[in-house]
């Protein structure tokens, strides 16, 4: 947990305590002596650090026993405080059950619970006037119990999916760099060991045979040069992706991190430059990786569209999400990058977020495209 997530923890569970005032109204103005409410506060002042350090510790690791035990602390106090001090402590008893429902997975906390409302009924029948506040508290500690047990899985889930997302990523990354690493050594393997051996032939044979070692320096340059016209195919390759290929590729690592793609089917592009497929293609590759990494989206939506205009035809193509909308504020350098390779092939870039999202809409020229408006 961030300093940031601690204190937007701290403002969220600062100001359920505001309920309670009525043990601290009844320490201000109870009418008990000066003892009883130095003893007051020290009761109160301790179930609250008390309560505060078992929240905050939820999620670490600790073992279910300690947990307990410590839920069995706040209980004695509450009732203690209770008992003694009058009906307006009851109000800890609610506590009791939202830290029970927070801390404890849902096997136990389906019975830590209503074991904490049963509590908080009898020492509210047994304290004076105590039942007049039963009402008004079990509906509260009952539903407040088991509506932290929902949020403990959310938060649970959540964690788990950034943490899943990240992996993809990852995975992602290593993959890439593993298929180009096997494409090399399959294009260089070959043509270096040849390399290597005519180079120790045409040694061999200089002193003696200089003829025969001039011819295999030949075929050392003519492998050379094939070698290198290879390497340079394989770069192209993997700097020139194709939009079909990335809209699949999109789509499996969408579903992979937990997005529901909507991608088009795959388009009629055999008009469109390739220059421009090859822009547009970097554009879906950058902003599905944001989408995956960034955005903490449910849904991705991407459009490819032709449309006609002063200027001439364009191809359009939209991706949308319904996420957070990044983090920062301003374009990262995958969208800088992006734009300035945009502008190359004499397209255009926008992007920035929405109300409930984000959106990147990247346009390039497109020879022969459809009617406006027409999905690609």
């Amino acid at each position: 947990m961030n300093r940031r997530q601690r204190i937007v923890k701290s403002l969220w569970t600062g100001v359920w305590l505001v309920y309670l005032s009525a043990p601290v109204s009844d320490l201000l103005h109870g009418g008990h002596g000066t003892g009883v409410r130095v003893l007051g506060w020290i009761g109160l002042a301790a179930f609250v650090t008390w309560y505060m350090v078992l929240l905050f510790r939820t999620g670490r690791g600790e073992r279910n026993a300690l947990v307990l035990g410590s839920l069995g602390v706040l209980a004695a106090q509450s009732t203690l405080l209770a008992l003694t001090l009058g009906r307006e402590w009851l109000v800890l008893f609610v506590y009791v059950s939202i830290a029970s429902g927070a801390a404890l997975p849902l096997r136990l906390a389906r019975w830590t619970i209503p074991a904490a409302c049963a509590l908080l009924t009898a020492v509210g029948l047994a304290a004076r006037d105590g039942h007049a506040y039963l009402a008004g508290l079990l509906v509260p500690a009952l539903l407040g119990g088991f509506a932290m047990t929902g949020v403990r899985e959310l938060v649970r889930t959540t964690v788990a999916l950034r943490e899943a997302r990240a992996t993809v990523a990852q995975l992602a990354a290593n993959e890439e760099r593993l298929r180009l690493a096997r494409d090399l050594h399959d294009l260089l393997g070959h043509s270096l060991s040849l390399i290597t051996l005519k180079s120790e032939l045409a040694g061999r044979m200089l002193p003696a045979h200089p003829d025969e070692a001039a011819r295999q320096i030949a075929d050392i340059e003519q492998v050379s040069r094939q070698a290198l016209v290879d390497v340079r195919e394989a770069v192209t390759g993997y700097r020139r992706p194709r939009l079909s290929a990335e809209l699949a590729g999109a789509r499996v690592a969408l579903a992979a991190a937990g997005v529901l793609p909507e991608l088009p089917a795959d388009p009629d592009l055999a008009d469109v430059p390739e220059e421009s497929e090859t822009a547009l293609a970097w554009a879906l590759r950058e902003a599905v990786t944001n989408v995956v990494r960034h955005s903490g989206a449910r849904r991705c939506t991407v459009e490819l569209l032709h449309r006609r205009t002063l200027d001439g035809p364009l191809l359009e193509l939209t991706v949308e999400d319904n996420g957070s909308g990044g983090p920062g504020r301003g374009h990262g350098n995958g969208l800088t990058g992006l734009t300035e390779r945009l502008a190359k092939a004499g397209g255009t870039l926008e992007a920035g977020p929405l109300k409930g999202g984000f959106r990147l809409v990247a346009r390039v020229p497109a020879a022969g495209a459809a009617d406006v408006g027409s999905p690609a």
